[in-house]
C-alpha cells in the first residue's frame, strides 16, 4: 500500500476514535462556547496528544509498554475517576459569563491549562489503548508490515490529523452559534456538563466496584 493509502486510512480511525461523545468533547464544547473557536481547539488538542501517543503504541506493538498499560487497568481507572469527578465538579459550581472588550468583541484567554487537562483525561482512559489496538490490529494487510517504520509513522499522523479535525469541526460548530447564547445558558451548560463529567467518574468508580465484587 502507499503511504497516501496509509495516512487516509489513518484519519478515518482518529475520527472514528475521537467523534464518540465522552469527557473531552464536554469540555471541549464548553471553552468554544465560552470564549470562541481557538479556546475549544486548545482543549481538543490535548486528547489529540494523547490519542497520538497510544495509536503510537498500538501500531509499533510496544509490547512492554502497552503490557504495563494492562496490568494497571485499576490504578489508571481511579485516577481518571477522580479527575472527571474534580472538573465537574469545578465546572457545576462555576457561574461564567461571556467578557467583552471595550469594543464589545469576546475576549480571549489562554487554555492550555485545560489542554493538560483533557490530555491526562484522554490518556488515563485504558479503554483507549485498547481501541487502537483492537482497529490496528483488525486491520490486517491494511496496516503497514512489521519494521515499516515510515509507514507506521505516516499511519500514526494521519490520526492525530483525523482527531484534530474532528475539534476543528466540533469547535467552528459551536463558536458559530455562540451570539446566540446568554449567560443564563451558558451557566445551565455548566450544570448540565458538570453533570455528565461527574456520572462519567461516578461510573467509572462502580465499573471497578463491580469488578472487585465479582
Amino acid at each position: 500500500m502507499s503511504y497516501l493509502e496509509y495516512a487516509l486510512i489513518g484519519y478515518l480511525v482518529g475520527i472514528v476514535t475521537t467523534a464518540p461523545v465522552g469527557p473531552v468533547n464536554v469540555m471541549a464544547i464548553q471553552h468554544a462556547v465560552h470564549s470562541g473557536f481557538r479556546q475549544g481547539v486548545y482543549v481538543g488538542l490535548g486528547a489529540v496528544v494523547a490519542d497520538t501517543v497510544y495509536a503510537a503504541v498500538a501500531i509499533f506493538g510496544v509490547a512492554k509498554i502497552t503490557q504495563f498499560i494492562e496490568g494497571q487497568f485499576s490504578l489508571i481507572e481511579i485516577v481518571g475517576g477522580a479527575l472527571l469527578l474534580i472538573f465537574g465538579f469545578k465546572i457545576w459550581n462555576t457561574h461564567p459569563h461571556l467578557e467583552t472588550d471595550t469594543n464589545g468583541n469576546a475576549i480571549e484567554r489562554g487554555f492550555l491549562g485545560d489542554s493538560a487537562a483533557a490530555f491526562f483525561m484522554a490518556i488515563t482512559n485504558p479503554g483507549a489503548v485498547l481501541a487502537f489496538i483492537a482497529i490496528f490490529g483488525g486491520l490486517g494487510n491494511f496496516r503497514p508490515e512489521h519494521g515499516d517504520i515510515a509507514g507506521a509513522l505516516v499511519m500514526v499522523a494521519g490520526v492525530a490529523c483525523g482527531a484534530t479535525s474532528w475539534w476543528v469541526l466540533v469547535s467552528a460548530t459551536v463558536s458559530h452559534f455562540k451570539a446566540r447564547i446568554d449567560d443564563r445558558w451558558l451557566d445551565r451548560a455548566n450544570h448540565i456538563a458538570g453533570f455528565i463529567l461527574m456520572a462519567f467518574g461516578a461510573l467509572i468508580y462502580l465499573k471497578l466496584g463491580f469488578d472487585w465484587l465479582t
